[in-house]
């Protein structure tokens, strides 16, 4: 352990009493989070890989913004002893690196079960995997308006000789409203601050605690029977493919626990800055090392993860 890095307040956006966390391709903007020093730091090379924790994309988030490769593992992959809890039943811990397969070695060393986190379980992760052969992998799209045939990711999938297979997520229209499981969960662990009256520096979560001490129990377990219904059309999406790439999944996937890897696939130019985009591919359960070897198969073919910022301050 070299460093304990900045995140949004109770584990939300990139501020925290201390100011803004910055984004290092452009310090005027924020790193987004809420594992926002995770993201900066690593993307400025202050450190070699850092960690981060994810609810409800506070992994993937910092990482499209700063341009690093980062992995949110399946939930129960890793441990969660001597993280802050945010919500129970969604909470999840993962590596965030330059590189994909620097997340993989990362993950190698922090998965499995320690006695310490009872939803954390001792489960094969093999690296590099080898599974499957590309030519053998289905891969999912999804319809993003441009022609299948002519999108440079997908190109890159078909030079792999993967099967490339158009899918839809699951079509539930509760979806979004789901987030009432975090809230009511949020609640239950800072109920002490709402009772307190403690709001300085919280970001907006104060009012999202007082409102989770009137959700009723009837409508927190109404969420939780459409969450399994959301898993099991997650599952009939899954059988059709061994992963997908891209995806609007944020909120789908961190309610059924699916693995997502995210890096940088390209940047956009302005007259005063260059910014990185992103691109994900999401797993199978527990399905890591075959996610990471195809993830990382992609970086190596477009290597946009050797680019840095150039730190130049306004």
């Amino acid at each position: 352990l070299v460093a304990k890095l900045s995140l949004g307040a109770l584990a939300m956006g990139d501020r925290w009493y201390g100011g803004m966390t910055r984004n290092p391709w452009k310090v005027t903007q924020g790193s987004s989070g809420s594992s926002a020093g995770s993201g900066s730091a690593t993307a400025a090379g202050l450190v070699g890989f850092s960690l981060g924790s994810e609810t409800l994309g506070s992994i993937i988030s910092p990482s499209r913004r700063c341009g690093t490769s980062g992995l949110r593992p399946t939930f129960g992959r890793v441990s969660r002893h001597g993280c802050m809890s945010l919500a129970w039943s969604m909470d999840k811990i993962g590596p965030i690196t330059r590189s994909v397969e620097d997340c993989a070695l990362i993950l190698a060393a922090i998965h499995g079960a320690d006695g310490k986190d009872p939803t954390a379980v001792d489960r094969p992760f093999e690296w590099p995997a080898t599974e499957k052969r590309f030519s053998e992998l289905k891969i999912g799209y999804f319809d993003t308006g441009t022609p299948a045939a002519e999108r440079d990711d997908l190109a890159v999938l078909r030079k792999f000789g993967a099967k490339l297979v158009p899918i839809q997520l699951p079509d539930i229209p509760e979806a979004r409203p789901l987030t009432v499981i975090l809230d009511a969960e949020a609640a239950t662990v800072f109920d002490e601050l709402t009772r307190k009256g403690i709001t300085e520096g919280l970001n907006s979560w104060p009012n999202t605690f007082r409102q989770g001490q009137f959700i009723p129990a009837v409508e927190y377990l109404r969420a939780n029977r459409v969450r399994t219904l959301l898993m099991r059309e997650m599952a009939t999406v899954m059988k059709q493919v061994d992963l997908y790439i891209g995806g609007d999944d944020l909120v789908i996937t961190n309610f059924t626990g699916h693995p997502t890897v995210v890096m940088p696939d390209g940047f956009r130019q302005s007259a005063d800055d260059k910014v990185p985009y992103s691109v994900t591919f999401t797993g199978q359960l527990f399905g890591e090392a075959q996610l990471l070897t195809i993830a990382q198969a992609y970086q190596q073919e477009r290597g946009y993860h050797w680019e840095h910022p150039s730190l130049q301050f306004p």
